[in-house]
């Protein structure tokens, strides 16, 4: 159905300013907290398409399993080697998840934001929707400038590609080098996930650049890796294309007191670019924080931040013939720390102890990078 826009001015408890995975989850989750929600968005209805997918222990109790596609207790990455992954892993039904966040108590409002402050958003039609608290859950897809992942993917039978697995339940990473590059090139890896019972997605992924690489440059390494490996695509492959910000943007003059969520604020992980459970996951704390009328955020979401971007840093500077040995390091580490550093949004000292424990084990023209990159931040 379409949401004509407001005119005039419109006023409520929380306004939400976009409804993709972020937006549509605080507008569901305010809702039932029986808050008053304004979601802005330009098309309410559009349906979305990525595929998403989560570390199971990252999803709230109140998400139903029926958003959860399918899932794996025994996740691999290839680095220098293979290793295992103690930590279930899920790739999200997309159209469960939509259905399931629902707003039907909720007012939308079809249009665009000129401006957003934070009790006031603009539209460009001129109509003023006002909240006793704005939130800009809009993304960033298109931003320029911004450090980017990449990923060109094709979703193939499951018959066809599953000994591409090779007993894993999926390939978180597999850095292997049998994708066409040279050893200098910018790396990319092979991500391999079964993305319903009978499909699997396999998808080369440039992790983060500024610039990322090119989308065909992914879909050539990926169809080199396939054959490769013995799998030649018919050419009638459904086909995912990935291009996102890991980072979010800068803010614009007065946008200083507005509240972000969702991967327009720190919630993207810039290591993974991962942000739908983490909003998924926080949504329930920044409902109660607007219902008290309190702050958003806190000094350790503020430290993980900081801690991430200088991660970001060094993965854009490291040397490509390093990046496996870094990633060998990270996933030889207890499962409790990767999750600290993958998943805990607010645990700054489980994040520091990762890296910690993390950096006399990498070699040491990695130390000695990471160690520039820290003295120049």
């Amino acid at each position: 159905m379409s949401h004509p826009p407001a005119t005039g001015r419109a006023t409520a408890d929380l306004v939400v300013v976009g409804l993709g995975p972020a937006g549509r989850a605080l507008t569901h989750r305010a809702s039932a907290h029986g808050l008053d929600v304004i979601a802005v968005d330009p098309n309410p209805d559009r349906r979305w398409t990525p595929t998403y997918s989560a570390w199971k222990d990252e999803l709230p109790f109140w998400l139903p399993a029926s958003v959860i596609g399918t899932s794996t207790d025994d996740p691999a990455v290839w680095t220098t080697r293979r290793q295992s992954i103690d930590r279930t892993y899920c790739v999200l039904d997309t159209l469960a998840l939509q259905t399931a966040l629902r707003v039907d108590n909720a007012r939308l409002v079809t249009g665009t934001a000129q401006r957003i402050t934070s009790s006031d958003v603009t539209l460009t039609d001129g109509t003023i929707v006002s909240g006793a608290t704005v939130v800009d859950a809009r993304g960033t897809i298109g931003m320029p400038r911004l450090a980017e992942q990449t990923a060109y993917g094709v979703i193939v039978p499951r018959e066809v590609a599953e000994p591409l697995l090779e007993s894993a339940g999926a390939w978180f990473m597999d850095w292997r080098h049998d994708n066409g590059t040279d050893p200098g090139a910018v790396p990319s890896f092979l991500y391999t996930v079964r993305s319903s019972e009978e499909s699997i997605l396999l998808e080369e992924t440039c992790l983060v650049g500024r610039p990322a690489l090119d989308i065909r440059v992914l879909r050539d390494r990926l169809h080199i890796r396939l054959r490769a490996r013995g799998l030649v695509l018919s050419g009638s492959e459904s086909v995912e294309r990935v291009r996102f910000p890991v980072q979010p943007p800068p803010r614009k003059l007065g946008e200083d007191d507005v509240v972000r969520f969702g991967s327009r604020s720190p919630m993207m992980h810039p290591a993974t670019g991962y942000s739908v459970a983490a909003s998924l996951a926080a949504v329930d704390d920044l409902v109660d924080a607007v219902r008290r009328g309190r702050r958003v955020g806190s000094l350790q979401i503020w430290a993980v931040q900081r801690l991430r971007n200088l991660g970001l840093k060094t993965a854009l500077a490291l040397d490509p013939a390093l990046v496996p040995q870094f990633f060998a390091s990270f996933f030889d580490l207890p499962v409790a720390l990767q999750a600290s550093y993958l998943s805990g949004r607010s645990d700054a000292a489980g994040t520091v102890h990762a890296m910690i424990r993390m950096f006399p084990t990498l070699p040491t023209a990695t130390r000695l990078a990471i160690a520039r990159t820290v003295l120049n931040s």
